[in-house]
């Protein structure tokens, strides 16, 4: 299935599509999905928006913002359980990295517990300068 997919930027990505595949990959925990239209101006807010699909179904997601020119945050990255392990995550990864500017920008993220250990699998390393204010609700 992996060499069927297509990832591609999709700005007008339905909101029910977006709050699908955040719980088919089990990240819908960590989000407001509860929420419709705080996700639709999540969704709205994004400087790139990037789905993988095969034959048309909707496989996973990443959410981006980005000045193209420094930095981009890498707010959301999806990926259907059923379809992990595939390389769907990375290339989804890479691409938002490639639209957002490639090497000139920082691609920076927060990862989720449970994938602590994946991302240094496709190349993205720790910070240790990193400081935040993490939302409560």
């Amino acid at each position: 299935m992996a060499d069927s997919v297509i990832i591609a930027a999709q700005a007008d990505l339905p909101v029910t599509d977006f709050i699908d595949v955040l719980r088919r990959s089990g990240l819908a925990e960590r989000r407001p999905v509860d929420q419709v239209q705080r996700m639709a101006a999540m969704l709205a807010n994004s400087d790139l928006v990037l789905t993988a699909r095969a034959h048309g179904v909707l496989l996973g997601v990443s959410r981006a913002i980005t000045d193209f020119q420094s930095c981009c945050y890498l707010a959301d990255l999806a990926v259907d359980r059923a379809a992990q392990r595939q390389g769907i995550g990375r290339r989804l990864v890479a691409e938002t990295h490639r639209l957002a500017g490639g090497d000139k920008v920082s691609l920076i993220l927060l990862s989720a517990p449970m994938a602590m250990e994946y991302y240094p699998r496709i190349g993205l390393a720790p910070l240790d300068s990193a400081f935040g204010r993490l939302r409560r609700s």
